[in-house]
């Protein structure tokens, strides 16, 4: 058929196809989403503080000064965020307020702004697919992404966490790896990083990787000093400018988790060793490995040096905190510690996309030009596969690096079954290629594990918010936004929501640089009636909220009845608490400190 030929329509006018695609998926997210965009539910205690932030901007706070002051008053709390992120949301708000007022703005401008770098991670997984695999074959890379359940969420209307940007910017810098225009695929991966750790540092192994598997090609072929020139320069110049316009006031200070001069410094200096090693005359590749070794060791030395305390993990908490939260934070744990339902759904994109990329890998080993991509990919499948045993929180990114490998499966399988004579083998050979290619093979499976086998774990803290609860309603909320303004001691899950949703501001969100304000939260409610009492006078609190059957309530301790998180729950508050009649359908529970 002359459409899956390479003069056909779908090589010739890919891009108009992804962004049909995109389009369609698009309005389907937004109906799909309208009630929750009507009452702004922002979920996630991340996206409920992107959206505090934004307001701060708009508001008038100074650019480089990313305090949330309505967490811990009146110093507030120390967010080691960037404000790139929230541009496009606040653009839309202008744009639409005049419109719409502001309500109806704010509602739709953090609607819309994930889909747009939904649409980037679309065409750059698309361009993967185009240059590994065949120009017609971005069809298939689209459904295996649209089927990917742990990365889609990423890019739904509502979810304005900066993950969705990091993952965009992961698929681009992807898409240069692999481009066959050496300095073109450079710049790529070299812009996409840099804007990546301008956002965060989230996906810094993985962009690593991409900067490895690049340096690689160098050492594999000279003509690759081009592609080496272009990403260092690209990614020094980036990183550098993205940190001229968006680092805060804190960030600039040497900091861990965050583009600051510690890892500008990083950057900076594998950018311009890159480009030297562009320059030097090596001929032979063992001269360029050895070359490119001592660089990295020169580098590697150099930052331990100077840099020794970022050698650990970059949150920099205290063992107290790390042992009574970070710890207990799903995400945060190995892939072995989920029930196996989940982690089943987690990995089998990944394992489908290994295998794919391992399969394109076989079939290229005598084109040295192709195979050398395919093996840089199948190396990051297998590494980020291996990650999901460290953490689980990079299952977003594992999925999206699986997308191109697990296409390649249905690029294979599918043309087999379709020529089929048989038509159960037609139908039913096509319908089990889909589900190999995108992951689906385990859904069944899965979903009786989950019926038979699942059980809540009231200790994890699960994605940072309240697990089935109505706790994050705009409804909940609005009787407490009706009481005088004030400042609430609850959960640091409950924080961003709340400062979000009224007038009033909360100790701490669930945030690592202000340790010091979490722990006054869970001694208070993990301890007694004095204890509390101290937190209240600290910060001079004016309520008290709980929720009921919150995600991770035994952090605070609920399974201790002497804890004063018990003692609330069983509606025995010492005497300067009194209690807050709410509705009868309210999901919380308030008292104001006398």
């Amino acid at each position: 058929m002359t459409e899956f030929s390479e003069d056909g329509w779908l090589a010739k006018r890919w891009k108009a196809g992804v962004l049909a695609v995109w389009l369609a998926v698009a309005i389907l997210m937004i109906f799909a989403k309208l009630p929750d965009i009507a009452a702004l539910a922002l979920g996630d205690t991340d996206d409920n503080l992107r959206l505090a932030q934004v307001r701060a901007l708009l508001g008038g706070q100074a650019w480089y000064d990313l305090t949330q002051y309505r967490l811990a008053p009146p110093d507030g709390a120390n967010i080691h965020w960037s404000h790139l992120p929230d541009l496009p949301i606040a653009a839309l708000f202008l744009l639409l307020e005049p419109m719409l007022g502001s309500a109806w703005a704010e509602r739709w401008a953090v609607a819309l702004a994930p889909l747009l770098p939904f649409a980037i991670g679309l065409f750059a997984l698309a361009a993967v697919a185009r240059r590994i695999i065949d120009p017609v074959a971005w069809p298939l890379a689209l459904l295996a992404a649209l089927c990917a359940g742990v990365l889609v969420p990423m890019w739904m209307p509502l979810r304005i966490d900066h993950h969705g940007w990091q993952l965009a910017m992961l698929a681009v810098a992807l898409a240069g790896l692999v481009d066959p225009k050496r300095a073109r695929g450079g710049v790529t991966s070299g812009i996409a990083t840099a804007v990546s750790l301008t956002i965060g540092l989230e996906m810094l192994v993985f962009l690593a990787l991409i900067g490895a598997a690049t340096a690689l090609y160098w050492v594999r072929d000279r003509a690759e000093s081009a592609r080496i020139a272009a990403y260092g320069a690209s990614l020094g110049g980036g990183a550098a400018l993205g940190f001229a316009l968006f680092a805060s006031n804190a960030n600039r200070l040497p900091v861990c988790d965050a583009l600051s001069p510690v890892w500008l410094s990083a950057v900076a200096g594998a950018g311009a060793l890159l480009v030297l090693l562009a320059v030097l005359p090596l001929p032979d590749w063992r001269a360029r490995l050895g070359a490119g070794a001592v660089a990295g060791g020169v580098l590697a030395i150099a930052f331990a040096l100077i840099w020794p305390d970022c050698l650990s993990r970059p949150e920099g908490v205290s063992a107290e905190l790390q042992a009574i939260w970070l710890d207990n934070v799903r995400e945060a744990r190995p892939l072995y510690q989920q029930s196996l339902g989940r982690a089943l759904i987690i990995v089998a994109l990944p394992l489908s996309g290994l295998a794919g990329y391992v399969v394109a890998a076989w079939q290229a080993r005598g084109a040295a030009e192709r195979l050398f991509p395919l093996l840089a990919l199948t190396g990051i499948m297998g590494i980020a596969i291996l990650l999901l045993f460290w953490q689980v929180r990079v299952a977003p990114a594992a999925q999206l690096l699986a997308v191109p490998g697990a296409a390649v499966i249905g690029w294979h399988l599918l043309p087999r079954w379709r020529r089929s004579g048989i038509m159960l083998l037609r139908v039913g050979g096509s319908l089990a290629a889909v589900a190999v290619m995108t992951g689906l093979w385990i859904v069944v499976p899965s979903a009786m594990v989950l019926e038979a086998a699942e059980t809540e774990d009231d200790l994890a803290v699960v994605a940072n918010g309240v697990d089935g609860q109505d706790c994050p309603s705009a409804a909940a909320h609005a009787p407490i936004g009706d009481l005088p303004r004030g400042t609430v001691l609850a959960p640091v899950d409950l924080g961003p929501r709340l400062i979000v949703m009224t007038h009033h501001d909360a100790i701490a969100g669930p945030y690592h640089r202000n340790g010091p304000a979490m722990l006054d939260i869970f001694h208070a409610f993990r301890e007694d009636a004095e204890r509390m009492a101290e937190t209240v006078a600290r910060y001079d609190v004016d309520y008290v909220l709980l929720c009921p059957g919150i995600s991770g309530q035994k952090l605070y301790g609920s399974d201790d009845p002497e804890s004063m998180y018990a003692q609330l729950m069983a509606d025995t508050p010492p005497d300067w608490l009194e209690r807050i009649e709410l509705p009868e359908d309210s999901p919380f529970r308030m008292w104001r400190v006398r």
